[in-house]
């Protein structure tokens, strides 16, 4: 599928996995931050590891922007913490997920939790990501009006039938 971005960004993610006091789960997993830029290292590189905690590159995103979801950026970039959004999806063997996104539309964030399979959470946005979106927006941004539609009143919709439900027998045919 042919992508309509207009800018991309390369991103690499790191993820902490987390000891889990459940007798369901072994281990808890989150995003914890997101940096600009390439990463020399491999996908699922171990960057930190303690007694409870560990700390993974799970690897390389692109962040795409499109000129149709400037208002969603600016909107985030405007927040008190502008965020961007990792989805990771679960795998069935090991490593536990794979990166699948990371956006900066808070919009499409919450639309990848519809399959409710995925695992989003929100980061803080980094400044020089930030920065990038914020000319995109400065650059992209078209404001649209909100048009009210006007509705018809009951009672005309009443007085007017409608001919699409019109069936043979009901006095629609000729």
């Amino acid at each position: 599928m042919r992508s309509t971005a207009l800018a991309k960004l390369p991103a690499g993610v790191v993820v902490e996995r987390r000891r889990a006091k459940s007798v369901w789960a072994q281990f808890l997993w989150r995003p914890v931050s997101v940096f600009a830029g390439k990463a020399s290292a491999v996908p699922w590189t171990a960057l930190d590891t303690r007694a409870e905690t560990a700390l993974f590159y799970a690897g390389q995103a692109t962040i795409e922007l499109h000129r149709t979801e400037t208002s969603y950026y600016r909107d985030n970039l405007t927040s008190a913490a502008p965020k961007l959004w990792v989805v990771l999806r679960a795998t069935a063997s090991d490593p536990p997920y794979e990166l699948l996104a990371v956006t900066a539309d808070p919009a499409e964030g919450e639309a990848f939790t519809d399959s409710g399979s995925n695992l989003v959470d929100t980061v803080p946005m980094p400044r020089d990501i930030a920065e990038v979106v914020d000319q995109f927006v400065a650059s992209h941004h078209v404001e649209r009006p909100f048009v009210r539609r006007r509705r018809e009143s009951a009672e005309a919709s009443i007085a007017k039938p409608d001919h699409r439900l019109r069936r043979a027998g009901q006095g629609g045919e000729k």
